[in-house]
């Protein structure tokens, strides 16, 4: 079981990294980027995505 939920956990890292890198909020070399938990990486994507959420809306990118 404990290898099932570090499993599913990094998976979930690893998804919010790439998302982040997608949106223009870090580069893929950014060493920073990968030391923040999971919790961390939630916060910044949710605050990154509705930053880009609100340039679409506003026909700004």
């Amino acid at each position: 079981m404990k290898n099932f939920l570090r499993h599913t956990i990094e998976k979930k890292r690893q998804y919010l990294i790439e998302q982040l890198i997608a949106l223009g909020a870090y580069r893929e070399d950014d060493k920073q980027l990968f030391t923040l938990t999971l919790t961390e990486l939630e916060t910044e994507y949710e605050y990154f995505s509705k930053i880009s959420q609100e340039k679409e809306a506003s026909g700004r990118e």
